[in-house]
C-alpha cells in the first residue's frame, strides 16, 4: 500500500531544507512507504495481554557516580562564536511559524 506519494517527498525534502537528487526520489518513496507498512502492521498486533513495560529486565543497572572532570569553559568557548547573550549562542531564524 503506498501511503506516500512523489510529492510528498517534495514536501518533505522542501520541509527539512534537504535536497534529494531527482533521481533517489524513487528509492526513497519505495524505503519509506516499507517502513510505514511494517508500522501499520506492528500497529495491527494485539498487545492487550501485554504488560507494558519501559525496559526488559527487572534488574537495576548499577551506574557510577558522576563526578566533575572538566572546568567551566564556556566564556572561552564562546569567544569565537559570532553572537552571544547571556551565555547563549545567538542563532538566526530558519524555521518561521507561519505555513
Amino acid at each position: 500500500m503506498a501511503l506516500l506519494k512523489s510529492r510528498d517527498i517534495d514536501k518533505i525534502a522542501n520541509l527539512s531544507k534537504l535536497i534529494i537528487p531527482k533521481n533517489e526520489n524513487d528509492a526513497l518513496l519505495e524505503a519509506l512507504n516499507k517502513t510505514f507498512d511494517l508500522v501499520i502492521k506492528m500497529d495491527k498486533v494485539d498487545t492487550s495481554a501485554v504488560d507494558p513495560l519501559a525496559h526488559p529486565y527487572n534488574e537495576t543497572q548499577p551506574l557510577r557516580e558522576d563526578h566533575v572532570t572538566e572546568s567551566n569553559q564556556r566564556d572561552l568557548f564562546q569567544k569565537s562564536a559570532p553572537q552571544v547573550e547571556a551565555g547563549l549562542y545567538m542563532v538566526p531564524v530558519v524555521i518561521d511559524n507561519e505555513g
